[in-house]
């Protein structure tokens, strides 16, 4: 697969795991926009979005093969401390946002802004800590749309 390909899968599934977040934040805030209510729904929106894209990254963008609890429990938890400072750089931003305009506008654009940049990072670090014990396969959506031989 190509470095574009797999550069615009992993877009695809940030796009999706920001939808996640940000539709878990939103819907939260909806409720209440109380600066703890907010705080919860940062806290909510990143654990939503968190599991989705471990889920759509280990199968999909680095093909990991591992299976059982105890491979997924080790492989989740590289991933969650891979994403502590990345998740700062996104929580970073979007508060900064958020408390300097005080709308919800300017809270979703430095959460997007915040979540690209983490994005970019995180990719770099997975790649050479999270899913880096296994030989680099094609993913299975590439073997799967491949043309037969």
């Amino acid at each position: 697969m190509s470095n574009l390909t797999l550069a615009l899968h992993y877009a695809a599934f940030a796009i999706v795991a920001t939808t996640a977040n940000l539709g878990t934040q939103s819907a939260i805030l909806a409720i209440d926009d109380q600066a703890i209510v907010y705080y919860f729904a940062l806290v909510a929106g990143t654990g939503i979005g968190l599991v989705v894209k471990y889920i759509l990254d280990k199968r999909w963008i680095f093909a990991d093969p591992s299976r059982g609890i105890a491979a997924h429990a080790q492989r989740f938890s590289l991933y969650t401390l891979m994403g502590v400072a990345t998740t700062l750089i996104f929580w970073g931003t979007e508060t900064l946002f958020w408390f300097t305009w005080h709308t919800h506008e300017a809270r979703v654009a430095g959460a997007l802004l915040g979540l690209g940049i983490g994005y970019l990072v995180k990719y770099q670090l997975d790649r050479r800590f999270v899913f880096s014990s296994q030989p680099r396969r094609t993913p299975a959506y590439a073997v799967a749309a491949a043309p037969p031989a």
